[in-house]
């Protein structure tokens, strides 16, 4: 781990990424219910332990209030601009109200089940000031489960504007990266993947499927 990479305790600052419209959902997925809380209730509650402080990256309102611990910041470049608009803004926000951070961790609103240790090994996998660091899982790569360096933001903003795509895998492709793999997690109807995501009504059924069958849920 480099010095700077954390903020209050070896903590980073992170911000959970929900500035998407959630077409696929068909509402916000901040407020969808999994086993009777919110998506934003289960990912908050899995960050708390982990970080410093909490932002959540919205672009329209969540259907539901914010816990009072978390800080609500929006797209820096507008017209929802995609995932890298709201890394881009969560590495603007952290260079205002950490300005000795040198990384800010993202997580996305979608992937309630990601490790507790999440932070910890991200942070600790870091070798220089300079290097993102990713989560990977059973061979692949969950991009927006990351440790950015707050540095790379002015270049973030220009990829933004000149990447038709806007593609999180090529922008990492440009920096140095390290690559951190996370097991599946153990439950009584087999392995999971960590970072199972929710895009659909579908697989907000599966995830309470697999709710029910993990041995050590969400806090």
């Amino acid at each position: 781990m480099t010095e700077g990479a954390s903020t209050a305790a070896g903590r980073p600052a992170a911000v959970i990424l929900a500035g998407g419209r959630s077409t696929r959902m068909g509402t916000p997925k901040a407020s969808a219910s999994l086993g009777g809380r919110s998506l934003l209730a289960h990912v908050t509650a899995r960050l708390r332990p982990q970080v410093a402080s909490i932002a959540v990256n919205l672009n329209a309102e969540p259907g539901i209030a914010l816990p009072s611990d978390t800080t609500m910041i929006a797209d820096t470049i507008p017209g929802f601009a995609g995932p890298l608009a709201g890394v881009l803004a969560a590495m603007r926000h952290v260079a205002k109200a950490s300005p000795d951070a040198s990384h800010v961790l993202t997580v996305p609103i979608d992937t309630p089940f990601f490790p507790a240790t999440l932070a910890a090994r991200l942070r600790n996998a870091l070798t220089s000031a300079g290097e993102i660091a990713v989560a990977w899982s059973l061979g692949a790569m969950h991009p927006l489960f990351a440790l950015w360096p707050i540095g790379l933001a002015d270049d973030l903003d220009a990829w933004i504007r000149i990447d038709e795509k806007r593609r999180v895998r090529a922008f990492i492709a440009r920096h140095p990266s390290v690559a951190v793999d996370f097991a599946p997690i153990a439950t009584t109807a087999g392995p999971l993947d960590p970072f199972f995501n929710i895009n659909t009504p579908q697989q907000l059924q599966e995830a309470e499927a697999w709710l029910a069958h993990i041995k050590d849920p969400a806090p």
